[in-house]
């Protein structure tokens, strides 16, 4: 069979591979897309059929590119509405930038500190490590790095009691 009767095959059986496959997923709009599909899969591999077979070939195609969608769509998590509800920033303008002014002074605060203080809270507060393994990648006793980040966190809380 030639690829130029995809036309005619299209026309021919457009509708009926249509019905199946809507009779299978029950969505007009995964439909289209189901039904595309096949249409491209059969033109890919016309040579295959042959003249006279071509309704079940057809509806073979459809039944796998269905069970292909179902896979994936098996493998895919699809979360509530309110999940998307969070996404969005509701923080107007001014908020975010009084944030952005507390991030930069916090920053300089930050950068103030003495070195292995300033580590200290970066690998600590900031990285998510734990005391032992900051204690770790400082070489320092973890006694001593409890010590440099009490100092560091207290220099931040006495620089916001006096900003305050």
């Amino acid at each position: 069979m030639d690829r130029y009767s995809l036309d005619r095959i299209y026309q021919a059986y457009f509708k009926d591979v249509y019905r199946y496959l809507f009779s299978l997923c029950l969505n007009h709009h995964t439909t289209q897309d189901l039904a595309q599909e096949t249409f491209y899969r059969a033109y890919l591999h016309l040579e295959i059929c042959k003249d006279e077979k071509v309704k079940p070939w057809l509806f073979r195609v459809a039944y796998n590119v269905f069970i292909d969608w179902k896979r994936k769509d098996n493998r895919s998590l699809v979360l509530d509405n309110s999940f998307f509800h969070h996404l969005s920033d509701s923080h107007t303008p001014e908020e975010q930038m009084l944030r952005l002014e507390q991030i930069n002074e916090m920053r300089s605060i930050i950068s103030s500190l003495p070195v292995h203080q300033k580590q200290a809270i970066l690998l600590h507060d900031f990285g998510g490590l734990t005391y032992q393994e900051s204690a770790d990648i400082m070489d320092v006793r973890l006694s001593q790095f409890k010590i440099l980040l009490f100092r560091a966190r207290q220099k931040l809380r006495r620089h916001n009691e006096r900003t305050e």
